[in-house]
């Protein structure tokens, strides 16, 4: 007999009925619900042992559901709901009672009787701001809780929740349901609202539904004790010992706050350049980067992983090479960075004299340092200055072909991933915020475009409008439509939301406050654009999915700047207002006449509107409350959480595995399931697709429209990353985490693809994701190879079943490996099977069956502040 131990130490036997009602629970709506709920006790009760505690019997039942998800995404929903009622146990205790037909509604009851005893202890702790206890109607705030609403969570987003966002207490026990989570960071950002019961209510209510959702960073702190709520940090060292000290010092500091950072080291003299001080020569910037890298490692984002930032470097600097060289794996470890991302600043200068296969020059900032601050026309009229002075032998230079150069930089991109490209008067040129400085680097993951200088370290502050929750519908089932007036409200109400984090947020670096108060930057992005795009029924690389993200970001757009208007009325302008060309009655799209004037050339995008942008002009003209307002980011984690595709991103694949800090998961696309079940094709081709790595091209009877809905990021042509982010960002003032993917290494191509990104206005790209550098790792088919069950770890997930080791051979299961199972022995699982490798998406620090997996941009474990 099986006896399970329970969490007071007790042993009671196994009960077969409970857990069958628990699973049976778990199906309720699903197609199949009793036959899956057979299914599943039945391959569960082979992987039980005597003595299984009841904490290990839960975790069983929800892995039993995840191997089976490679057959139906449907397995994945029960896996969520178990989950989620684990999460039910730890809150509110003993369970038995939410296995009846009113499970609905006790467990709405629960949630209701116990949050305000949630909220007292989160204070009493010290985890909670105490104002959560004295300024809010608990009760009201209460009996608005809707638990049905967990049913939006699938499984990744669930555990992503659980592990990265929700409170802990000491114990480390989870405190917090995902109503209870969201709710929180409902309340923690209405404390300034002259009624922060409504506000909360209000930003609840889209929160909860998924509409929107705060960054990473504000996810973790709101309406705790600790209120750093801003996500991006963007600095520029100085070129003198007490201000790099003082960089040293802010970067820890914001590191440990949770935040991302950019910074900007091109005002450092070179390598050789002379201190006169103490008739010296400097060391150039490289060994600093190496002391902020060793400082991001030594300061802990949370105590959970390294800190992020990146280091961006115009190209001009005579350290450049060396700076080239920062991310290779080889070399003086001293002049290296192993943590800390790296871009390059560049100029319209240089990619005329690409074009143009001129010479280009490099030079000590000490003899040039005015080149930092110039941009466009300006710049390049003082660098052919400099160019003339060179030539004379008047200051220290180093020449090279410009095409040289660039060549070297993509080579680099290729083989390190760093570093990312950026452009610098493209972002200058188009700023509507251009009267408070000049903007010399991008943040952490290349989507805020801010001044900064030594006594303003730019903030911004993000959120994300999922674009899959204000779409009903699919192609082949129905009509799709948007809901235009909910994407309004979204749109509006994460702009207030955003507004209140400035006031309440919390930073121990003052140029970041003094920021942050000044110019109350936002940056408001998207996140679900292939999901939309599937659910319409179109390829990815197609018109009418530019012309969706032209129309989508144009609305979002309009009303993002239409409701800070409104809150300048209610109150009160950014104080750097005047001056600025928001005050000119300027918007976004204006400012491409202002890129094209100073180039000289045009901008190669549609320029086509549909919304009332001379109204909004008048009407922005008198005030508005925020020096930006939109920015797309890579939403990789929040991402999960929403159960959607990351910002603009492609799908990566159409079934892959996916490993982050909350563990190792099978991604099966849903769009493409449910398409593939209304063609009556699905049980014929899954078998087929999974050991394909979900590549459509290679399974036959896929229909050809299929084929061209669901290509993946490395079969679309590259140059629709270009047109999808060049047509949104036209509307946005700031930029896009535009992630780029190929499948061919040709570095000709290469150079012509980020030239036409140049050319296409694009503001900066992101990580360079090339199709040589993704590893496989091994999932599983049933088939019947019996004989080739070893019992050794193998596959996806990595071991088989849950529990203790058992004399059985281990077989193949699609679960996923948590923390909290590494290292334990393979275990007994289900079926026979045969190991097919599937793409894998993971950390570049973290290793697989012994094989380095590639840094990936849809789960950048360093860069949680912008997701």
């Amino acid at each position: 007999m099986i006896t399970v131990i329970k969490r007071d130490g007790s042993r009671a036997p196994y009960d077969g009925n409970e857990i069958a009602r628990s699973i049976e629970s778990a199906a309720r709506g699903l197609d199949d619900a009793v036959l899956r709920s057979t299914q599943l006790q039945s391959e569960l009760e082979i992987t039980l042992f005597d003595g299984i505690t009841s904490e290990e019997l839960d975790q069983a039942v929800i892995q039993v559901a995840l191997q089976n998800v490679k057959d139906d995404p449907a397995y994945d929903t029960i896996a969520a709901r178990l989950l989620i009622k684990t999460l039910y146990k730890a809150v509110f205790g003993d369970t038995r009672d939410l296995l009846g037909e009113d499970e609905p509604d006790i467990i709405a009851a629960k949630h209701r009787d116990h949050f305000a005893g949630y909220v007292h202890q989160g204070v009493r702790l010290g985890l909670l701001d105490s104002r959560l206890g004295d300024l809010f109607d608990l009760d009201l705030l209460a009996a608005a809780l809707d638990p049905t609403r967990d049913d939006l969570l699938r499984y990744i987003g669930a555990q992503t929740l659980r592990t990265r966002y929700a409170l802990v207490g000491p114990d480390r026990r989870v405190l917090e349901t995902p109503q209870y989570f969201w709710m929180r960071v409902a309340m923690g950002l209405s404390l300034n609202e002259d009624d922060p019961t409504t506000a909360a209510l209000g930003f609840y209510e889209s929160m909860s539904r998924l509409e929107y959702l705060a960054a990473g960073s504000t996810l973790v702190n709101a309406g705790t004790a600790y209120s750093q709520l801003s996500n991006c940090f963007v600095m520029q060292m100085e070129d003198d010992i007490e201000h790099i000290a003082k960089s040293v010092r802010d970067v820890m500091w914001l590191t440990k706050g949770t935040g991302g950072i950019g910074m900007s080291v091109s005002k450092l003299r070179c390598e050789g350049s002379p201190i006169r001080s103490n008739n010296t020569v400097s060391t150039g910037p490289i060994p600093f980067m190496h002391t902020i890298d060793s400082t991001l490692r030594a300061v802990s984002r949370g105590g959970k992983k390294f800190g992020a930032l990146c280091f961006y470097l115009e190209n001009w600097h005579l350290d450049f090479g060396q700076f080239l060289d920062l991310r290779q794996n080889s070399g003086d470890p001293y002049r290296r960075t192993r943590t800390a991302n790296t871009a390059v600043w560049i100029s319209d200068e240089f990619m005329k004299r690409v074009a143009a296969d001129e010479d280009w020059y490099l030079f000590d900032p000490l003899e040039v340092g005015d080149l930092v601050e110039l941009t466009g026309a300006d710049f390049s009229k003082r660098y052919a200055e400099y160019v003339e002075q060179a030539r004379q032998g008047q200051i220290r230079h180093t020449k090279i072909r410009a095409r040289e150069q660039w060549k070297a930089i993509l080579v680099s991109l290729q083989t390190t991933s760093h570093p990312w490209l950026t452009w610098k008067d493209s972002i200058n040129t188009r700023a509507l915020n251009h009267n408070t400085g000049t903007i010399h680097s991008s943040n952490l993951c290349t989507e805020i475009t801010l001044p900064q200088d030594r006594d303003n370290v730019s903030v911004c502050n993000l959120a994300s409008i999922n674009l899959s929750r204000h779409v009903h519908g699919r192609h082949g089932a129905g009509e799709v439509t948007i809901d235009w007036d909910r994407l309004a409200d979204s749109t509006r109400r994460a702009v207030r939301q955003l507004d209140n984090l400035i006031d309440i947020t919390i930073s121990s670096v003052p140029e970041s406050e003094r920021s942050n108060e000044l110019n109350r930057a936002l940056g408001l992005g998207v996140m679900g654009f292939t999901d939309v795009v599937e659910r319409m029924g179109w390829s990815y690389a197609s018109p009418e999915a530019y012309e969706l993200i032209d129309r989508l970001t144009e609305f979002i757009s309009w009303h993002a700047i239409d409701a800070s208007a409104d809150l300048a009325r209610e109150r009160g302008a950014y104080p750097n207002f005047e001056g600025s060309r928001w005050s000119e009655g300027m918007v976004p799209i204006d400012t491409l006449e202002l890129l094209e004037a100073d180039r000289g050339r045009s901008v190669e995008v549609d320029r086509s509107s549909r919304m009332d942008w001379d109204e909004l002009r008048i009407k922005v003209r008198r005030g508005i409350r925020n020096s930006t307002l939109m920015a797309i980011a890579p939403t990789a984690s929040i991402g999960l959480v929403a159960g959607t595709t990351p910002g603009l991103d492609p799908q990566f694949s159409q079934i892959f595995a996916r490993a982050t800090s909350s563990g190792k998961f099978l991604e099966v696309n849903r769009n493409l399931v449910a398409d593939l079940k209304d063609a009556g094709l699905w049980e014929d081709v899954r078998e087929e697709l999974l050991r394909h790595q979900g590549d459509l091209t290679k399974v036959d009877g896929i229909p050809e429209r299929l084929r061209e809905i669901y290509q993946t990021s490395f079969q679309v042509s590259p140059y629709a990353f270009l047109h999808v982010a060049a047509r949104a960002q036209k509307w946005i003032d700031q930029a896009i985490s535009r992630n780029i993917y190929l499948a061919s290494r040709d570095v000709g191509g290469m150079a012509e693809l980020y030239q036409a990104a140049w050319r296409m206005g694009v503001k900066t790209t992101y990580y360079l994701h090339m199709m040589q550098r993704h590893t496989a790792e091994q999932s599983t088919v049933k088939v019947n190879k019996a004989a080739n069950d070893t019992g050794g770890r193998r596959g996806f997930g990595g071991r088989a079943g849950f529990g203790r080791t058992a004399p059985a051979p281990a077989v193949e299961s699609g679960a996923p490996v948590t923390p909290a199972d590494s290292g334990t022995p393979p275990k007994v699982g289900f079926g026979r099977t045969a190991p097919v490798a599937l793409p894998v998406i993971e950390s570049e620090t973290e290793q697989v069956d012994g094989t380095a997996c590639p840094v990936d941009p849809q789960e950048r474990l360093q860069c949680e502040s912008c997701q």
